[in-house]
C-alpha cells in the first residue's frame, strides 16, 4: 500500500475536503496548494499524478493529531471534533433544496394505475 493509498483512505474515512486538508497541513507548518494536493488523489496513470512522499504524509498525520487533539495549552476531545464535523455536514445536506427526482415524484399523478402485462415471461 502506497502513501497515496493511505492518504486517500484517511481523506474518505474522515470526510475531509481539500481545503480542510490544506488547513490541517498548515497546523504542522507545511504549506501546500490545492492543485498539488489533488495530484496525490489522482489515478496512477493520469498525467498529473504525483507520488505522495513520506514528508507530506508525516506532516499530514502530525497536523491531524493537532487538529483532533489540540495542543497542550488548548486540548480538545477527538470524539467531539469528529462529531461536530458530522453534524455540520448533515445540517448542510438537509438545508439544501430538494433534488430534481424528489420534485418529479411529488408531481406524478397518483391516480394512474400500474400497467399489467398479459404475456409476462415466467421464470
Amino acid at each position: 500500500m502506497t502513501n497515496n493509498d493511505i492518504f486517500k483512505k484517511l481523506r474518505v474515512a474522515l470526510m475531509l475536503r481539500d481545503d480542510e486538508i490544506v488547513d490541517i497541513l498548515k497546523l504542522a507548518d507545511f504549506k501546500i496548494s490545492k492543485s498539488e494536493l489533488s495530484a496525490f488523489f489522482r489515478k496512477e496513470d493520469h498525467p498529473n499524478y504525483r507520488e505522495c512522499g513520506d514528508q507530506v504524509l508525516r506532516n499530514f498525520l502530525n497536523g491531524l493529531v493537532l487538529h483532533l487533539r489540540g495542543t497542550k495549552e488548548n486540548p480538545k476531545i477527538p470524539g467531539e471534533v469528529l462529531l461536530s464535523k458530522k453534524t455540520t455536514t448533515q445540517d448542510k445536506k438537509t438545508s439544501l433544496k430538494p433534488s430534481f427526482k424528489t420534485i418529479q415524484r411529488k408531481q406524478i399523478n397518483r391516480d394512474i394505475e400500474q400497467v399489467k402485462y398479459k404475456n409476462k415471461k415466467k421464470s
